[in-house]
Protein backbone atom coordinates (compact mmCIF):
# COMPACT_ATOMS: atom_id res chain seq x y z
CA UNK A 1 0.00 0.00 0.00
CA UNK A 2 2.57 2.27 1.23
CA UNK A 3 5.51 3.50 -1.48
CA UNK A 4 9.04 3.73 -1.06
CA UNK A 5 10.84 2.62 1.79
CA UNK A 6 7.71 1.74 3.58
CA UNK A 7 5.57 -1.24 2.93
CA UNK A 8 2.19 -2.07 4.63
CA UNK A 9 1.22 -6.41 4.60
CA UNK A 10 -2.08 -6.74 5.55
CA UNK A 11 -3.33 -10.59 7.19
CA UNK A 12 -7.21 -11.82 7.64
CA UNK A 13 -8.54 -14.98 8.49
CA UNK A 14 -10.07 -17.20 11.28
CA UNK A 15 -7.47 -17.76 14.10
CA UNK A 16 -4.63 -18.52 11.52
CA UNK A 17 -4.58 -15.16 8.83
CA UNK A 18 -3.29 -14.94 5.64
CA UNK A 19 -2.06 -12.32 3.23
CA UNK A 20 -5.15 -11.06 1.73
CA UNK A 21 -5.56 -10.77 -2.22
CA UNK A 22 -3.88 -7.58 -4.17
CA UNK A 23 -7.82 -6.68 -4.88
CA UNK A 24 -8.01 -6.29 -0.78
CA UNK A 25 -5.53 -4.28 -0.54
CA UNK A 26 -6.26 -1.63 -3.49
CA UNK A 27 -8.94 -1.11 -1.87
CA UNK A 28 -7.80 -0.36 1.17
CA UNK A 29 -7.59 3.77 2.14
CA UNK A 30 -7.05 4.22 5.50
CA UNK A 31 -5.51 2.58 8.24
CA UNK A 32 -5.91 3.75 11.47
CA UNK A 33 -4.25 1.68 15.19
CA UNK A 34 -4.34 3.21 18.53
CA UNK A 35 -1.98 1.58 21.25
CA UNK A 36 -2.39 3.07 24.74
CA UNK A 37 -1.32 2.58 27.85
CA UNK A 38 -4.34 1.27 30.14
CA UNK A 39 -6.78 0.54 27.53
CA UNK A 40 -6.96 -2.14 24.78
CA UNK A 41 -5.59 -1.13 21.44
CA UNK A 42 -8.07 -0.45 18.35
CA UNK A 43 -7.82 -0.21 14.81
CA UNK A 44 -9.90 0.85 11.85
CA UNK A 45 -9.84 -0.34 8.31
CA UNK A 46 -11.26 1.82 5.47
CA UNK A 47 -11.94 -0.17 2.07
CA UNK A 48 -13.50 1.58 -0.91
CA UNK A 49 -15.61 -1.12 -2.96
CA UNK A 50 -17.97 -1.96 -5.17
CA UNK A 51 -21.65 -2.43 -4.23
CA UNK A 52 -21.70 -6.34 -5.20
CA UNK A 53 -18.24 -6.51 -4.04
CA UNK A 54 -17.39 -10.09 -2.89
CA UNK A 55 -15.13 -9.38 -0.11
CA UNK A 56 -17.62 -6.93 1.35
CA UNK A 57 -20.95 -9.68 1.33
CA UNK A 58 -17.87 -12.10 3.34
CA UNK A 59 -17.65 -9.22 5.97
CA UNK A 60 -21.64 -8.91 6.77
CA UNK A 61 -21.72 -12.73 6.43
CA UNK A 62 -18.90 -12.79 9.60
CA UNK A 63 -20.55 -9.81 10.81
CA UNK A 64 -23.59 -12.36 12.33
CA UNK A 65 -21.76 -14.94 13.99
CA UNK A 66 -19.41 -12.75 15.74
CA UNK A 67 -15.41 -11.66 15.86
CA UNK A 68 -14.19 -14.45 13.95
CA UNK A 69 -12.18 -12.81 11.61
CA UNK A 70 -8.48 -12.32 12.86
CA UNK A 71 -6.32 -9.27 11.37
CA UNK A 72 -2.68 -8.41 11.60
CA UNK A 73 -0.76 -5.06 10.30
CA UNK A 74 2.58 -5.51 9.34
CA UNK A 75 4.53 -2.36 8.88
CA UNK A 76 8.51 -2.28 7.16
CA UNK A 77 10.16 0.86 7.67
CA UNK A 78 13.71 0.92 6.41
CA UNK A 79 13.75 -3.06 6.33
CA UNK A 80 12.27 -3.45 9.60
CA UNK A 81 9.20 -5.27 9.43
CA UNK A 82 6.73 -4.38 12.66
CA UNK A 83 3.79 -5.78 13.88
CA UNK A 84 1.27 -2.46 14.81
CA UNK A 85 -2.34 -4.47 15.45
CA UNK A 86 -3.14 -8.50 16.20
CA UNK A 87 -6.28 -8.58 16.80
CA UNK A 88 -10.18 -9.32 15.34
CA UNK A 89 -12.89 -7.70 14.10
CA UNK A 90 -15.94 -6.66 15.76
CA UNK A 91 -18.00 -4.29 14.08
CA UNK A 92 -18.41 -3.68 10.36
CA UNK A 93 -19.89 -0.28 8.74
CA UNK A 94 -21.39 -0.37 4.98
CA UNK A 95 -21.51 3.51 3.26
CA UNK A 96 -22.84 2.94 -0.12
CA UNK A 97 -22.30 5.88 -2.58
CA UNK A 98 -25.66 5.88 -4.62
CA UNK A 99 -23.48 7.87 -7.32
CA UNK A 100 -20.53 6.06 -7.99
CA UNK A 101 -22.05 2.45 -7.28
CA UNK A 102 -19.19 2.10 -4.80
CA UNK A 103 -19.50 1.70 -0.93
CA UNK A 104 -17.08 2.43 1.63
CA UNK A 105 -16.83 -0.57 4.26
CA UNK A 106 -15.11 0.21 7.17
CA UNK A 107 -14.03 -2.55 9.96
CA UNK A 108 -13.42 -1.86 13.35
CA UNK A 109 -11.68 -4.08 16.05
CA UNK A 110 -9.65 -4.72 19.21
CA UNK A 111 -6.87 -6.31 19.86
CA UNK A 112 -6.92 -10.28 21.27
CA UNK A 113 -8.31 -9.10 24.56
CA UNK A 114 -11.58 -9.24 23.01
CA UNK A 115 -11.47 -12.66 22.41
CA UNK A 116 -11.01 -13.07 26.40
CA UNK A 117 -14.68 -11.36 26.71
CA UNK A 118 -17.12 -13.55 25.88
CA UNK A 119 -17.45 -16.67 27.85
CA UNK A 120 -18.24 -16.57 31.50
CA UNK A 121 -16.49 -18.94 33.42
CA UNK A 122 -17.70 -18.13 36.86
CA UNK A 123 -17.12 -20.66 39.42
CA UNK A 124 -13.77 -22.28 38.19
CA UNK A 125 -11.86 -23.12 41.65
CA UNK A 126 -8.39 -22.26 41.93
CA UNK A 127 -7.18 -23.76 45.61
CA UNK A 128 -4.14 -22.84 46.50
CA UNK A 129 -2.89 -20.90 43.25
CA UNK A 130 -1.91 -17.55 43.96
CA UNK A 131 -3.06 -14.63 41.41
CA UNK A 132 -0.41 -15.20 38.81
CA UNK A 133 -0.64 -18.46 38.95
CA UNK A 134 -4.54 -18.26 37.79
CA UNK A 135 -3.23 -15.36 35.31
CA UNK A 136 -0.83 -17.84 33.80
CA UNK A 137 -3.54 -20.37 33.99
CA UNK A 138 -6.44 -18.37 32.27
CA UNK A 139 -3.95 -17.09 29.25
CA UNK A 140 -3.12 -20.53 28.16
CA UNK A 141 -6.41 -21.05 27.06
CA UNK A 142 -6.01 -18.61 24.06
CA UNK A 143 -2.50 -20.03 22.91
CA UNK A 144 -4.17 -20.91 19.45
CA UNK A 145 -4.10 -17.33 19.10
CA UNK A 146 -0.34 -16.97 19.51
CA UNK A 147 -0.61 -15.40 23.07
CA UNK A 148 2.53 -16.27 25.05
CA UNK A 149 2.34 -15.78 28.88
CA UNK A 150 4.41 -12.52 30.68
CA UNK A 151 3.54 -12.95 34.37
CA UNK A 152 5.60 -11.08 37.16
CA UNK A 153 4.94 -12.67 40.56
CA UNK A 154 4.25 -9.73 43.09
CA UNK A 155 6.87 -9.38 45.98
CA UNK A 156 4.36 -9.40 48.17
CA UNK A 157 3.79 -12.72 47.58
CA UNK A 158 0.74 -14.80 49.07
CA UNK A 159 -0.98 -17.95 48.67
CA UNK A 160 -4.43 -18.94 49.81
CA UNK A 161 -4.98 -22.13 52.49
CA UNK A 162 -7.26 -23.73 50.44
CA UNK A 163 -8.43 -25.59 54.00
CA UNK A 164 -9.56 -21.84 54.72
CA UNK A 165 -10.79 -20.73 51.13
CA UNK A 166 -10.93 -21.80 48.04
CA UNK A 167 -10.59 -18.92 45.25
CA UNK A 168 -12.68 -19.69 42.26
CA UNK A 169 -12.93 -17.03 38.81
CA UNK A 170 -15.86 -14.10 38.68
CA UNK A 171 -16.72 -13.14 35.12
CA UNK A 172 -14.87 -13.26 31.73
CA UNK A 173 -11.34 -14.02 31.82
CA UNK A 174 -10.89 -10.47 30.47
CA UNK A 175 -12.72 -9.00 33.42
CA UNK A 176 -11.34 -11.55 36.08
CA UNK A 177 -7.58 -10.90 34.69
CA UNK A 178 -8.04 -6.95 34.87
CA UNK A 179 -9.47 -7.72 38.67
CA UNK A 180 -6.16 -9.52 39.65
CA UNK A 181 -4.15 -7.13 38.19
CA UNK A 182 -5.88 -3.95 40.00
CA UNK A 183 -5.81 -6.09 43.09
CA UNK A 184 -2.45 -6.68 42.56
CA UNK A 185 -1.07 -2.84 41.69
CA UNK A 186 -0.37 -4.48 38.50
CA UNK A 187 -1.31 -3.76 35.00
CA UNK A 188 -2.35 -6.22 31.65
CA UNK A 189 -1.90 -6.23 27.98
CA UNK A 190 -1.47 -7.74 25.07
CA UNK A 191 1.18 -6.59 23.00
CA UNK A 192 1.50 -8.18 19.35
CA UNK A 193 4.61 -9.37 17.82
CA UNK A 194 7.70 -9.63 17.26
CA UNK A 195 6.58 -12.04 14.33
CA UNK A 196 3.02 -11.68 13.09
CA UNK A 197 0.64 -14.19 14.62
CA UNK A 198 2.59 -14.09 18.24
CA UNK A 199 1.90 -12.20 21.01
CA UNK A 200 3.09 -11.10 24.51
CA UNK A 201 0.46 -11.54 27.56
CA UNK A 202 1.62 -9.02 29.98
CA UNK A 203 0.29 -9.03 33.77
CA UNK A 204 2.78 -7.14 35.82
CA UNK A 205 3.81 -4.10 37.27
CA UNK A 206 4.13 -1.15 35.10
CA UNK A 207 7.59 -0.55 33.97
CA UNK A 208 8.90 2.50 32.85
CA UNK A 209 12.37 1.50 31.94
CA UNK A 210 13.68 0.70 28.65
CA UNK A 211 16.12 1.70 25.83
CA UNK A 212 14.80 5.38 25.08
CA UNK A 213 13.51 5.80 21.29
CA UNK A 214 15.49 8.46 18.89
CA UNK A 215 14.55 11.90 19.91
CA UNK A 216 12.02 13.75 18.95
CA UNK A 217 13.29 17.34 17.50
CA UNK A 218 11.18 20.32 17.67
CA UNK A 219 12.79 23.79 16.42
CA UNK A 220 15.66 22.62 15.39
CA UNK A 221 15.66 23.43 11.32
CA UNK A 222 17.11 20.38 9.13
CA UNK A 223 17.45 18.53 12.35
CA UNK A 224 13.49 18.62 13.51
CA UNK A 225 11.43 15.25 12.82
CA UNK A 226 8.29 15.83 14.57
CA UNK A 227 5.48 18.27 12.91
CA UNK A 228 3.87 19.62 15.72
CA UNK A 229 4.55 19.17 19.82
CA UNK A 230 2.37 21.08 23.14
CA UNK A 231 3.69 20.59 26.03
CA UNK A 232 1.67 21.91 29.43
CA UNK A 233 2.65 21.25 33.71
CA UNK A 234 -0.29 20.24 35.49
CA UNK A 235 0.62 19.98 39.29
CA UNK A 236 -3.28 18.68 40.13
CA UNK A 237 -3.84 15.77 39.32
CA UNK A 238 -0.95 14.58 42.13
CA UNK A 239 -2.25 12.90 45.12
CA UNK A 240 -1.03 11.30 48.54
CA UNK A 241 -3.17 7.87 48.68
CA UNK A 242 -4.09 7.19 51.89
CA UNK A 243 -4.94 3.83 52.50
CA UNK A 244 -6.47 2.62 55.60
CA UNK A 245 -4.98 -1.01 56.96
CA UNK A 246 -6.67 -3.43 59.51
CA UNK A 247 -5.04 -4.76 61.70
CA UNK A 248 -7.28 -7.91 63.14
CA UNK A 249 -5.12 -9.01 65.75
CA UNK A 250 -4.96 -5.74 67.05
CA UNK A 251 -8.95 -4.89 65.91
CA UNK A 252 -7.50 -0.98 65.62
CA UNK A 253 -7.50 0.73 61.51
CA UNK A 254 -4.48 3.19 60.82
CA UNK A 255 -4.28 5.08 58.24
CA UNK A 256 -1.06 4.72 55.79
CA UNK A 257 0.03 7.45 53.51
CA UNK A 258 1.76 6.10 50.72
CA UNK A 259 4.56 8.32 48.66
CA UNK A 260 4.50 8.41 44.63
CA UNK A 261 8.13 6.42 44.48
CA UNK A 262 8.00 3.60 42.06
CA UNK A 263 11.89 1.85 41.57
CA UNK A 264 9.98 0.33 37.81
CA UNK A 265 9.59 3.97 37.16
CA UNK A 266 12.64 6.15 38.08
CA UNK A 267 11.87 10.01 37.96
CA UNK A 268 12.33 11.41 34.77
CA UNK A 269 12.29 15.17 36.14
CA UNK A 270 14.12 17.34 38.53
CA UNK A 271 10.96 18.97 40.36
CA UNK A 272 7.74 16.62 40.74
CA UNK A 273 4.96 17.87 41.97
CA UNK A 274 3.30 18.83 44.79
CA UNK A 275 1.27 16.41 46.43
CA UNK A 276 -1.67 18.63 47.78
CA UNK A 277 -4.34 16.53 47.46
CA UNK A 278 -4.83 13.89 50.08
CA UNK A 279 -7.32 11.04 48.31
CA UNK A 280 -8.39 8.22 50.63
CA UNK A 281 -8.51 5.37 48.54
CA UNK A 282 -12.40 3.10 48.78
CA UNK A 283 -13.28 0.18 48.17
CA UNK A 284 -10.11 -1.35 49.75
CA UNK A 285 -11.87 -3.53 52.64
CA UNK A 286 -11.73 -6.98 51.33
CA UNK A 287 -8.09 -6.46 50.22
CA UNK A 288 -4.99 -7.73 52.57
CA UNK A 289 -2.54 -5.67 53.60
CA UNK A 290 0.04 -6.24 50.78
CA UNK A 291 -3.24 -5.47 48.25
CA UNK A 292 -4.09 -2.39 50.13
CA UNK A 293 -0.37 -0.81 49.88
CA UNK A 294 0.64 -2.72 45.92
CA UNK A 295 -2.68 -0.63 44.79
CA UNK A 296 -1.96 2.49 46.71
CA UNK A 297 2.17 2.58 45.42
CA UNK A 298 0.52 2.32 42.18
CA UNK A 299 -2.37 4.88 42.68
CA UNK A 300 0.63 7.61 43.96
CA UNK A 301 2.78 6.78 41.08
CA UNK A 302 -0.01 7.24 38.46
CA UNK A 303 -0.85 10.54 39.63
CA UNK A 304 2.69 11.92 39.75
CA UNK A 305 3.86 10.35 36.34
CA UNK A 306 1.72 12.35 34.26
CA UNK A 307 2.49 16.33 35.63
CA UNK A 308 3.85 17.02 32.26
CA UNK A 309 2.34 16.08 29.33
CA UNK A 310 3.37 16.14 25.67
CA UNK A 311 1.29 15.70 23.04
CA UNK A 312 1.98 15.98 18.83
CA UNK A 313 2.27 14.38 15.89
CA UNK A 314 5.27 13.35 13.42
CA UNK A 315 5.82 11.99 9.92
CA UNK A 316 7.47 7.84 9.88
CA UNK A 317 9.19 8.72 6.99
CA UNK A 318 10.70 12.04 8.35
CA UNK A 319 11.40 10.02 11.74
CA UNK A 320 12.81 7.37 10.37
CA UNK A 321 11.43 4.51 12.62
CA UNK A 322 8.03 3.80 14.01
CA UNK A 323 7.22 5.72 17.71
CA UNK A 324 6.14 2.91 20.17
CA UNK A 325 4.05 3.08 23.17
CA UNK A 326 5.22 2.05 26.81
CA UNK A 327 8.64 2.99 26.35
CA UNK A 328 10.93 5.96 26.39
CA UNK A 329 11.82 8.79 24.07
CA UNK A 330 13.91 11.48 24.11
CA UNK A 331 12.67 15.29 23.10
CA UNK A 332 14.98 17.94 22.01
CA UNK A 333 14.50 21.31 21.30
CA UNK A 334 11.75 22.10 23.69
CA UNK A 335 13.48 24.48 26.15
CA UNK A 336 15.67 23.62 29.31
CA UNK A 337 12.72 22.89 31.35
CA UNK A 338 11.01 20.34 29.08
CA UNK A 339 14.00 18.56 27.37
CA UNK A 340 14.87 15.25 28.30
CA UNK A 341 13.45 11.94 28.69
CA UNK A 342 9.50 10.97 28.31
CA UNK A 343 7.33 7.72 28.53
CA UNK A 344 5.16 7.07 25.36
CA UNK A 345 1.91 6.62 26.82
CA UNK A 346 -0.07 6.69 23.71
CA UNK A 347 0.48 6.81 20.23
CA UNK A 348 -2.12 6.43 16.86
CA UNK A 349 -0.96 5.26 13.79
CA UNK A 350 -2.21 6.53 10.73
CA UNK A 351 -1.84 5.15 7.37
CA UNK A 352 -2.98 6.48 3.53
CA UNK A 353 -1.61 5.24 0.37
CA UNK A 354 1.63 6.74 0.25
CA UNK A 355 1.72 8.73 3.98
CA UNK A 356 2.40 7.41 7.46
CA UNK A 357 2.08 9.89 10.65
CA UNK A 358 1.42 9.16 13.85
CA UNK A 359 -0.31 11.54 16.83
CA UNK A 360 1.14 10.61 20.15
CA UNK A 361 0.99 11.59 23.93
CA UNK A 362 4.08 11.77 26.32
CA UNK A 363 4.09 11.66 30.23
CA UNK A 364 6.81 12.33 32.76
CA UNK A 365 6.77 13.05 36.45
CA UNK A 366 8.11 16.83 36.44
CA UNK A 367 10.04 19.77 34.52
CA UNK A 368 13.81 19.63 34.18
CA UNK A 369 15.60 16.83 32.83
CA UNK A 370 17.60 14.42 34.97
CA UNK A 371 19.74 13.45 32.11
CA UNK A 372 21.66 15.82 30.64
CA UNK A 373 21.60 14.09 27.06
CA UNK A 374 19.39 11.94 24.94
CA UNK A 375 19.99 9.61 22.48
CA UNK A 376 19.42 11.04 18.91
Amino acid sequence: MLKGSLHLTLLMGPVVPVPVPKAVVDALTDVSVTTAVGSASGFELKFSLSNDSVFTTMMVLLGQIGPLLRTILVVVVKGMPEVIIDGVVTQHQITPDVETGRSMLTLTGSDLTAVMDFIDFTGIPYPAMPPEARVALIITKYAMFGLIPVVIPRIMLEIPNPMNRISSHQGKDLGYINQLAEDAGYTFFIEPGPAPGTNFAYWGPEFRISPPQPALNINMDAHTNVESLNLRFDASKAALPLVFIQIEELKVTLPVPLPGFNPLAPPLGVIPPMSINVEQLKNMAHLSIPQAIMRGLKRASDSTNEAVVATGSLNVMRYGHILKSRRLVGVRGAGQIYDGLYFVKKVTHKIKRGEYKQDFELTRNGIISTVPNVPV
